[in-house]
């Protein structure tokens, strides 16, 4: 990335004005992109589809851009493009992701590797192709959409549990490393949330067998965390209006669970006995 002259760091660290958006098409990712565009951004919002989110397409501060998070390549090359077209990367939201649903004992290796690919390194890679940027011009924001599930494991959702906390602490070693240079990070950890995402869980080959020893107790709780996500769960804008609210601050926090319900929920998960703790979790799935 250009190195920006010194006299406009100071002016320009304070505010974000260009974000990098990951899954920006849909769910999270589109009310994402709806609310920093309102906000006066200039939001490149990345997808596999390179679709706009419905309703903003041809604005002019939101770009649709084609990226796959897995590939290298590509990030980069997107990285590069914002530089030459609007100066500087001020903030990126990692926030595309995938699911898989199934017990541990039946998700075989490579659904296991699909499921890290896109949530897990995905964010690495991102944040990897940034951080160059954001070191020589000395600020830089850096937003990650985690998961509750990061610190309440999940039952036949476990793998998913795992790439998100993957992102949790990933986020907060950052912070640490790249600090010093003016970079901020944030984890954002959302409950449920009404998206398209619950219809995109996939599950497990061998847990669809009904000869499988997982595979009414598997039924049963996908069938909850649908009602969950559907029924119960919160709009995708409180979790943009999160995200808003932390690149708006001079200090972005560290991890942010949005809705009173759910900081409470986190509270309560990390201080309580973890046997309690996994026994109240596994009566709510089973």
């Amino acid at each position: 990335m250009t190195i920006l002259a010194k006299s406009n760091l100071s002016k320009m660290s304070d505010s974000v004005r260009t974000v990098l958006l990951t899954g920006g098409s849909s769910g999270i990712g589109a009310a994402t992109a709806a609310i920093l565009c309102d906000s006066g951004m200039t939001v490149y919002a990345a997808s596999r589809s390179g679709k706009a989110p419905e309703g903003y397409e041809g604005r002019e501060n939101l770009v649709p851009v084609v990226m796959d998070v897995n590939d290298e390549a590509a990030i980069k090359a997107v990285i590069e493009r914002i530089v030459a077209e609007r100066g500087s990367l001020d903030a990126v939201v990692c926030n595309a992701g995938n699911g898989i649903a199934g017990p541990v004992e039946e998700t075989s290796v490579e659904e296991v590797e699909s499921q890290f690919s896109t949530t897990f390194y995905g964010v690495v890679k991102t944040i990897q192709a940034c951080l160059p940027g954001f070191r020589e011009q000395g600020h830089g924001r850096i937003v990650t959409i985690s998961s509750v599930a990061a610190v309440a494991p999940l039952p036949f959702q476990g793998f998913y549990s795992c790439a998100k906390a993957g992102i949790l602490q990933l986020t907060k070693v950052v912070a640490m490393e790249a600090g010093p240079f003016g970079v901020q990070t944030c984890c954002i950890l959302p409950g449920d949330v009404k998206t398209g995402f619950t219809k995109a869980r996939k599950v497990a080959l061998k847990a669809q067998d009904p000869s499988s020893p997982y595979h009414g107790m598997t039924v049963r709780g996908i069938k909850h965390m649908e009602k969950d996500e559907q029924k119960e769960g919160m709009p995708p804008k409180v979790i943009a209006d999160a995200v808003l609210r932390q690149l708006k601050k001079k200090r972005m926090k560290p991890e942010v669970t949005p809705s009173f319900l759910y900081s409470v929920l986190v509270w309560a998960i990390r201080r309580f006995p973890q046997s309690i703790v996994l026994k109240v979790i596994w009566k709510m799935y089973s």
